[in-house]
């Protein structure tokens, strides 16, 4: 059993994403993995993984794919999923000095120009131009 399976389990509100980082960090050179991760290869692991989370919902409806929520297999195996998605996510930002924070808060900057809530509320569309 390794240090992280022995260590007690944190919750979000108590987790730095830079926490999250060094374990993944620590995880995979550990392992030697820093010649298997570059930003291509955790590009597509990101993607395989988001794949892997899409079949649990595929070709289901929203009544059903919600459902599965309340199943504690089928959560667990979602939440594994989830988790693989971040990991990949994780590294990558970590192996490429990505400030997770300070990108989600640019995104959701430019975001709010090119959806600004008067012309975006009760509408999924996609912007055009700039605007939605």
């Amino acid at each position: 059993m390794t240090d992280l399976a022995r260590s007690p389990v944190p919750k979000d509100a108590e987790t730095p994403i830079e926490l999250l980082k060094e374990r993944v960090r620590l995880f995979c050179e550990a392992r030697e993995w820093d010649p298997f991760h570059g930003a291509k290869d955790l590009a597509i692991g990101v993607i395989t993984e988001a794949a892997e989370l899409l079949e649990h919902f595929r070709f289901r409806s929203d009544d059903e794919a919600n459902a599965l929520f309340e199943q504690a297999a089928e959560r667990a195996e979602i939440e594994g999923e989830v988790a693989d998605v971040l990991i990949f996510v994780l590294r990558l930002a970590q192996k490429y000095e990505i400030d997770l924070s300070e990108a989600v808060h640019t995104k959701l900057a430019r975001n709010e120009e090119r959806y600004p809530v008067e012309l975006s509320r009760g509408s999924n569309q996609k912007a055009r131009g700039g605007r939605p």
